[in-house]
């Protein structure tokens, strides 16, 4: 407490008393000021006269005593009183417009404003909900009980509106959106027929799996390649050059077969002109057979056909060309226009009929480019070499490409730096259908890009920033559609709301939806819940695009998240890092790595960090070792397995001790009644107890297990009223492994 105190203020009885800091202490501080200058100031003998009466500060400290008619000089004096320093020169300047001052200096938030403007769109401009403008505008002429959330308010109301809230308004400018300029690149128009050569064909090898397709191409490039693939099926999209005796040449693109490589079928038929569907004649028309069909067909590219192990006594290549009518490929013998040769790939009949049936074909399609001016291209597969970097595998339609010509394929750029073949032989130049190694690209291409030439380097740059620009404008736009679907559910459901009060007025509707949110706050479940749902994390790893877009296309048809949530954490290129097993350990995930490595550091790391790490060289092997782990998280199910059966004869009761304990008198019907095991007593279709039994006796021996045809007394551990004709049942809880129910389709 502090005192603030005079003598002449204690001669008229008057002490002020308060706490110090607070606004009653300055409040007092200024009243004593006052009170001192008014009783020392000069009186004159009237006012000493009554100097005897407490002085008027006294009634206006406390007001329950009743204050006096006061001195019309007293009241002059106190406010002629000056407003500064006090007569000692202490204390500040007092200043009944600093508080006000004070106020002004503070910042207003600014509300945007503008003609036509409704309840909700103020609200929002105002960061405020809908009834605090009701609020704001209870004590004007507007018709509030009219006003709903879509109703325009006047501009008048608007201002009040935002005046009365403590804010200053301003009306929206219009802004001035700059739409960028389309800096991409595009394919040229056709170029004149009079500079048009011919070129060698694009030719795809296409078919099911283990039908002899790499086999084929090896025989006509005179090399294993078969032999090198890992598991003896290829799992890759190759580009080869084949030149035949007769001087010809072909460009072969071999497509693996399995089903996991759907997505680089597609591409490889996408970028071909002849297509080559390999059936064995032993196996005939199978799934894959089938798809690369269609997808002959929605490239609209002629299909030659080359019925493969002929060789086989078991051969039948008059079934497969039956078989391959029901999917609209009529072989000539038939009345079509689908070539069809008898070969055998390991053996090499026939080859050479095949090669010139290709020949043939591209002479009638008259294949012919443009050798000259920009080039266009298209990636068939990208990787990540050690020494290299970032290399692709292209084939040219259009154009030369030589060391240091400027490219772009979707968001990235390169410079080529070198040109390899199939063989790893540096080219200069590569034309029109040839297929090469691009070694100099700034990231990694996706397999499938377009490839387009342009200037210089500064142009590379401006297309890849223009579709970076253009992907992110495309993503938020799908973003904010996401964003209106959810506000849009969101205002039907605040709609509904509304109406349910709608008949009352704004305090009774504000007091409903007040109760309303209060329950509904009350109630709400709690914000962080741990997850019971069982996930796997998971890194994917591959030596090449195609593989792990082939692996991201069999993980897309996952369809058991009821059981096992599977969440793909990271995917790329190249062997594995420890960044990969950092990622791992953070998400508690499994790294899956395809015909790729990692050094001993990082399966050390891997080991000490207990992170699983499984490297594999046969997609269908990742495949199930996968499931394997998907079903390794699932807990295991129990199994009931009934050992035996036994009918209750008869009823009685034995003393054990004090206490009378029900005994049934049984037949084994079935099986074994085993002691150690589980029991259950049914009474028609009632199961009446489940436990176990507390003694089991043949005759007057306590035994173990009671066998089929045996009688036997038994006693559960159980209050149960035994019935004759009841049924005693003996069972056992196994544990059974459950298995992921996904089926990848092979």
């Amino acid at each position: 407490m502090y005192v603030f105190t005079t003598s002449e203020a204690s001669e008229h009885g008057l002490i002020l008393c308060c706490k110090r800091n607070t606004t009653q202490f300055r409040r007092m501080k200024r009243m004593a000021v006052l009170m001192r200058r008014a009783i020392t100031a000069p009186r004159t003998a009237a006012e000493v006269a009554l100097s005897s009466r407490p002085h008027p500060l006294y009634y206006a400290v406390y007001n329950n005593v009743p204050s006096p008619p006061p001195l019309t000089y007293l009241q002059a004096r106190f406010l002629a009183a000056k407003q500064g320093k006090s007569s000692g020169g202490k204390g500040k300047k007092y200043s009944p417009k600093s508080k006000a001052t004070k106020m002004d200096k503070q910042e207003k938030h600014e509300v945007e404003i503008k003609q036509r403007m409704t309840v909700s769109e103020l609200a929002q401009a105002m960061n405020k909900d809908i009834d605090h403008v009701y609020e704001a505008l209870l004590t004007t002429d507007a018709d509030i009980d009219e006003l709903e959330p879509d109703s325009y308010l006047e501009e008048k109301w608007v201002k009040e509106a935002v005046k009365r809230s403590g804010m200053k308004y301003k009306y929206r400018q219009l802004a001035e959106v700059k739409v960028r300029e389309n800096k991409d690149v595009h394919r040229q128009p056709p170029a004149d027929p009079a500079v048009l050569v011919s070129r060698p064909p694009v030719v795809t090898i296409m078919g099911h799996v283990d039908h002899g397709k790499t086999t084929l191409l090896d025989s006509l490039r005179k090399t294993q390649v078969a032999a090198s693939e890992a598991g003896g099926i290829t799992q890759h999209i190759g580009a080869f050059l084949v030149q035949l005796p007769s001087g010809e040449r072909i460009t072969f693109l071999d497509t693996p077969g399995h089903a996991a490589f759907t997505a680089i079928r597609a591409r490889g038929a996408m970028v071909t002109d002849i297509i080559i569907l390999v059936v064995a004649a032993d196996d005939g028309v199978m799934n894959q057979t089938i798809e690369s069909i269609q997808h002959a067909k929605k490239a609209k590219v002629p299909i030659i056909l080359a019925v493969n192990k002929c060789d086989k006594p078991q051969a039948e290549p008059a079934r497969v060309k039956q078989q391959l009518l029901a999917y609209d490929v009529v072989c000539e013998e038939y009345g079509g226009d689908v070539q069809a040769i008898h070969i055998s790939a390991l053996k090499g009949d026939n080859l050479m009929e095949l090669a010139e049936a290709t020949v043939t074909l591209a002479e009638v399609l008259e294949l012919r480019a443009d050798p000259s001016g920009l080039v266009e291209a298209t990636v068939i597969e990208s990787r990540t070499d050690k020494g290299k970097g970032p290399v692709t595998t292209v084939v040219i339609q259009r154009g030369t490409i030589r060391r240091g010509s400027t490219l772009v394929a979707g968001k990235t750029w390169a410079k080529v730096r070198f040109l390899f073949d199939e063989n790893g032989i540096a080219v200069a130049e590569a034309g029109p259908s040839q297929a090469v190694q691009v070694v100099g690209w700034k990231e990694l291409p996706s397999a499938g890009e377009e490839i387009l030439e342009v200037e210089n380097e500064q142009r590379a740059r401006e297309v890849v920033e223009w579709r970076v620009y253009a992907g992110e404008q495309e993503r938020l736009l799908e973003e904010q559609q996401v964003i209106e679907a959810k506000q849009r559910e969101h205002q039907e459901s605040y709609r509904r709301e509304r109406e349910s009060v709608a008949h009352l007025s704004w305090k009774q509707r504000k007091a409903a939806m007040y109760r309303a949110h209060k329950h509904r706050m009350a109630n709400r479940p709690s914000e962080r819940t741990d997850s019971e749902q069982l996930t796997v994390p998971l890194i994917v790893k591959g030596d090449v695009d195609g593989s792990v877009e082939a692996i991201l296309s069999i993980l897309a048809t996952y369809d058991a998240n009821d059981q096992c949530q599977l969440d793909i954490v990271h995917f790329g290129v190249g062997d594995i890092s420890e960044n990969d097993i950092t990622m791992a350990e953070t998400f508690s995930g499994v790294i899956y790595g395809f015909n790729v490595g990692a050094t001993k550091a990082v399966e050390q790391m891997a080991a000490k960090k207990a992170v699983p790490l499984k490297l594999h060289r046969v997609i269908y092997k990742l495949i199930d070792d996968l499931k394997e782990e998907l079903s390794s998280k699932l807990p295991p199910t129990i199994q009931e397995n009934v050992v035996g059966e036994a009918s209750v004869l008869a009823v009685f009761s034995v003393t054990v001790g004090k206490k009378k304990v029900p005994v049934a008198g049984c037949r084994v019907q079935k099986g074994l009644m085993d002691r150690k095991l589980k029991f259950r007593l049914n009474r028609g279709r009632d199961v009446l107890w489940e436990g176990s039994l507390t003694a089991l006796k043949h005759h007057k021996d306590d035994v173990q297990s009671v066998k089929t045809g045996m009688e036997c007394g038994l006693s559960l551990d159980g209050d149960i009223e035994f019935q004759p004709g009841d049924e005693i049942v003996c069972y056992e809880e196994t544990e059974v492994e459950q298995k992921i129910s996904w089926d990848p389709g092979f």
